[in-house]
């Protein structure tokens, strides 16, 4: 079996040099490090001395931010870092610890729903993240270098999933380009709870 394109020990020196030679001749190993640091779909080396969990978690009430459960709520805070399900009987209430978007660039607020359920999902980068990153593979199958982890919810919105990650370091911090992350344990359990229709509201 051919060694997988995102194995840890070469993804550094690979990103770093591609982004040296990207950015021409003059770059310096700062502005490599630094596309290094941004690509926030990918396993990354975090060295900063920051909180691994930075979320403040409350409990919500249902009725503040939906008008009914039908087909249950999911609700991603992305100020308190966390996500919110109630079931459609109001009998299930769970908070889990999040990633969110690194920047409110890239952070879409509002309503939409889960349209696709998949277990094991592949991942292909979007054409935005291969116009900055034009080195990362144009697909991952499965697996535990896959960004997406072990289960993925596909949102209405175009490129826009909550989903589980490999990479532990990111829950509790703006790390991602757009989506959703939780731990792989609570991605399933979310998983098992939601489905296709369930709505979901980014705040």
């Amino acid at each position: 079996m051919s060694e997988n394109p995102l194995a840890r020990v070469s993804r550094r020196g690979l990103l770093l040099g591609s982004a040296m030679l990207g950015a021409g001749f003059g770059a310096s190993r700062a502005d490599a490090q630094s596309a290094l640091d941004n690509s926030t779909e990918m396993e990354s080396d975090i060295r900063q001395e920051t909180p691994r969990n930075i979320s403040s978690f409350r409990t919500l009430e249902w009725r503040d931010h939906f008008s009914s459960l039908q087909g249950g709520a999911i609700l991603a805070d992305t100020i308190s870092r966390c996500v919110h399900f109630w079931s459609e009987d109001g009998g299930t209430y769970r908070i889990y610890p999040s990633s969110v978007p690194m920047t409110d660039e890239l952070t879409r607020r509002g309503r939409t729903e889960v349209v696709r359920k998949v277990l094991g999902p592949d991942w292909r980068p979007t054409p935005s993240m291969l116009e900055r990153y034009p080195e990362w593979p144009p697909y991952v199958p499965p697996g535990p270098d896959n960004p997406l982890g072990t289960h993925a919810l596909y949102l209405s919105w175009q490129f826009y999933r909550i989903h589980g990650t490999h990479d532990t370091r990111k829950i509790g911090r703006r790390s991602s380009s757009g989506c959703i992350g939780l731990y792989n344990e609570h991605i399933a359990e979310l998983y098992s709870f939601a489905r296709v229709g369930t709505q979901v509201l980014l705040i």
